[in-house]
């Protein structure tokens, strides 16, 4: 991509960019991938992603929906190209029609994001509640390999119920021919559970240990013109017995027996503790680098232009909204909980300027203490965003779609936070005085943004 740059104001700069037909191709693959695992759309063999949309979803011209989507994939590559770090994201103004197989010109005014100075470089002093292990999590955990772990115990011989567990022993036809994943000699079959079809537990219900009964239920065999295609299963079944579930005790005859590895219960909960407390452990850490970092935005000064607090504002709330999608919540019933519109307003422009200010901190220690990243530096700043993620394959992924500028961005920051809590006079109190905080809207964004980079 040829990217050349002209200054327009003080802080503000224009780029003239022109991608290559090639490189417009590859974005309006990135995209369309990206469209196919949004609406969960499956490639298929031997065809194109809008082949599969055309058969699908009826859409006969893929690339004019996620053309907006793809212009955005070239946008962090022009940044990357002459290394400009955005105050946020800049608007992209087509020269040319976008097609694919041609070149794309389009310029942008970047907006540069500012430096400030701190009033004071000088160790900050703070004092944090003191870690305390929380047991319960590893109560909880056994309360939850006991639910998953029911035995069922034979009980007195009555009609089958709604909700009843019972042994079966059946065989299942097909025109004939057996269907083996349905024959079976001893079964735990729960009803009303939705393992088999409607009708299958509609004919158990009312049967007897040791009654046996003929019938027929329609199930779905196979796919036609993707849809499932419904076939009537001849089905013959006995009830061996009627049975109850059990959740089991957890104790060292129940551990020997199933989990080998631990010697006893006890063996079980020290391996639970090693786990959980170092979780415990690394949130305890960013507290309290959260706390020191909090402390150094006191020393921040300057004015923080009007249009970065509202595209910034912008983006979290943008950020929020998918979180809040992903976890089965509606935008009103959030802002509900957190106090109303008004409230919640107040408290999301408060959050802004946080996000705002701590970021604009670190990045004037990291200048001030003349700081570099190693691999290390940007491999640990991968991890932050996604610890499930290799921070290898992530930092290539990144720098490979143009996205280095943020991830340096991100590294740079993190080392600056560290830099700064391991300088810090820490002074631990003396008794806790309330639960471990919990998360901030700030925070939560701060997430997401690190991982949308």
């Amino acid at each position: 991509m040829r990217v050349t740059e002209k200054k327009l104001t003080d802080g503000v700069i224009k780029l003239d960019c022109e991608a290559t037909a090639q490189e417009v191709n590859n974005a309006l693959r990135e995209a369309a991938e990206g469209f196919a695992a949004q609406m969960g759309i499956r490639p298929q063999v031997g065809k194109t992603i809008a082949e599969v949309c055309q058969e699908t979803m009826g859409i006969t011209d893929l690339d004019k929906i996620i053309e907006p989507n793809a212009i955005e994939v070239l946008m962090p590559r022009a940044l990357d190209r002459r290394n400009l770090v955005p105050a946020f994201p800049p608007k992209v103004t087509p020269s040319v029609k976008f097609e694919r197989g041609k070149k794309f010109s389009f310029t942008m005014d970047v907006t540069v994001k500012p430096t400030y100075e701190l009033t004071s470089y000088e160790p900050v002093e703070v004092t944090v509640q003191p870690f305390v292990f929380d047991e319960s999590v590893i109560d909880r955990q056994l309360e939850d390999i006991a639910k998953n772990s029911l035995v069922y115990e034979v009980i007195d011989p009555r009609p089958l119920q709604e909700g009843d567990a019972c042994s079966l022993a059946m065989k299942c036809t097909d025109e004939g021919e057996e269907i083996k994943a349905l024959t079976t000699k001893d079964r735990t079959y729960v009803l009303g559970r939705g393992y088999m079809p409607e009708g299958f537990d509609e004919a158990l219900l009312g049967m007897e240990p040791g009654q046996t009964k003929e019938f027929t239920f329609d199930a779905p065999l196979g796919m036609e013109d993707g849809k499932a295609v419904m076939k009537p299963i001849q089905c013959t079944v006995t009830v061996n017995s009627v049975q109850k579930e059990v959740v089991p005790v957890i104790d060292d005859a129940w551990v020997k027996a199933n989990m080998p590895m631990f010697a006893s219960l006890q063996a079980l909960r020290d391996d639970m503790r090693r786990v959980f407390e170092a979780q415990q452990r690394e949130a305890y850490e960013g507290y309290v680098q959260q706390m020191a970092v909090g402390k150094l935005t006191s020393r921040f000064e300057g004015r923080i232009a009007d249009e970065i607090y509202e595209a910034t504002r912008t983006h979290l709330m943008q950020n929020l909204r998918a979180e809040l999608q992903q976890q089965g919540m509606t935008w009103e019933q959030f802002v509900a909980a957190n106090g109303g519109e008004q409230q919640f307003g107040m408290m999301l422009m408060m959050q802004t300027r946080e996000v705002l200010v701590q970021g604009f901190c670190l990045d004037a220690v990291y200048r001030h203490e003349r700081m570099t990243l190693t691999d290390k530096d940007l491999e640990d700043a991968c991890y932050g965003m996604n610890p499930q993620a290799n921070p290898k394959m992530m930092r290539q992924q990144l720098e490979d779609s143009g996205r280095g500028f943020a991830l340096r961005e991100t590294a740079e920051r993190l080392k600056a936070a560290r830099f700064v809590t391991a300088h810090a006079v820490i002074t631990t109190a003396e008794t806790l005085e309330s639960p471990a905080p919990q998360e901030t809207i700030a925070e939560v964004e701060a997430d997401a943004k690190a991982a949308e980079n």
